[in-house]
């Protein structure tokens, strides 16, 4: 997670391509990605809670609020996100309903 949120702020969308899970990365919105990235001033990430996501897992999830100035106005993104690995790499795959939390 802390990567995918350092690759918004450096606006490294290739990496955010490369680390969504394979079978979504078609889908991937390049420009659309680049331009939210780059449109929005990142100011923090925090980790509220993780469940699994260790080295002997397979998925795991991260509820995280992500802080940033979008204009004048300070926003918050907050998200639970479920991962998996595969061939020991960490992928992003989508965004969940808070109440699975």
């Amino acid at each position: 997670m802390r990567s995918r949120y350092t690759a918004y702020v450096l606006q490294q969308i290739d990496y955010l391509k490369d680390t969504l899970w394979p079978k979504e990365q078609a889908r991937f919105d390049f420009a659309g990605t680049a331009r939210w990235a780059a449109e929005n001033h990142w100011t923090g990430l925090t980790v509220l809670k993780t469940e699994k996501g260790t080295a002997e897992d397979r998925e795991g999830t991260v509820l995280f609020e992500a802080k940033f100035l979008a204009g004048v106005r300070f926003n918050t993104h907050r998200e639970l996100s479920r991962f998996r690995k595969k061939a020991g790499r960490w992928y992003y795959v989508e965004a969940l309903p808070e109440s699975q939390a």
